[in-house]
C-alpha cells in the first residue's frame, strides 16, 4: 500500500503556487528586456486631448489630436505619400521612365492582356514581374491604367490616361511601401 502524506503538506501546495504567481506579477517594468532604450512615459509626453484653436496656440506645440478636419485627413493618409530621393536617384531612374512610356504607347494602339503587360512594363524597368503593380482595366482598350514599379525607395510608374496618351515619372515608394499611391477610402 502507498505511502500516505499527512494532508497538512498537501494544503501548503496552493498557496506556494498562489504567491510565486503574485510576486511574478508585481515585477519592476523598467527590468523588462523589452524596455531597453525606451524612456519611461512622463505626463508631458502623452497625448493631452484636443489641440488648442488655432487663435489659442502656444509658442511650445504639445502632443495632441488636432480639431483641423484637413491636418486629421493629411496625417491619415500620410501613408500614400511618395518617400523623398535624391536628384541623382531621379536622374538614373529617368531612362527607365522614358522606356516604360515608350512601351505603354506601343501598347495602347496594340492593346494588350495584363499578363503581357506585366512582361513589357518588367522589361522596361528591368525589375521582375512581381515587382510590377497594375491599376485599372486591361480587358479592353488600354485605358485609365497605373502601371508601376521599381527597386529600394525608387519607383517609376507610368500612365495611360483616358485619351490614350501613356506618360511616366520617377517617384519616392510610398510609406506602405507600393509605387503606386494607395486609394485609401473612408
Amino acid at each position: 500500500m502507498p505511502e500516505r502524506r499527512p494532508p497538512h503538506r498537501l494544503a501548503a501546495v496552493p498557496f506556494l503556487v498562489l504567491a510565486a504567481v503574485v510576486t511574478a506579477g508585481c515585477a519592476d517594468p523598467a527590468a523588462d528586456p523589452r524596455a531597453v532604450g525606451r524612456p519611461e512615459p512622463t505626463a508631458s509626453s502623452a497625448a493631452k486631448g484636443y489641440c488648442p484653436l488655432p487663435e489659442e496656440r502656444r509658442a511650445t506645440p504639445s502632443p495632441c489630436i488636432t480639431l483641423d478636419w484637413n491636418e486629421r485627413l493629411a496625417e491619415n493618409h500620410g501613408y500614400r505619400e511618395p518617400m523623398s530621393i535624391t536628384p541623382e536617384q531621379k536622374g538614373e531612374a529617368a531612362p527607365r521612365a522614358e522606356a516604360l512610356a515608350a512601351a505603354l504607347g506601343k501598347l495602347v494602339s496594340a492593346g494588350t492582356t495584363e499578363g503581357d503587360l506585366r512582361v513589357v512594363a518588367a522589361g522596361a524597368l528591368g525589375v521582375r514581374q512581381e515587382q510590377i503593380e497594375i491599376r485599372g482595366d486591361v480587358s479592353g482598350p488600354l485605358r485609365d491604367v497605373l502601371v508601376g514599379g521599381g527597386e529600394g525607395r525608387v519607383c517609376v510608374n507610368g500612365a495611360v490616361d483616358s485619351t490614350g496618351q501613356a506618360d511616366a515619372e520617377v517617384v519616392g515608394r510610398t510609406a506602405d511601401g507600393t509605387c503606386l499611391p494607395g486609394l485609401g477610402g473612408h
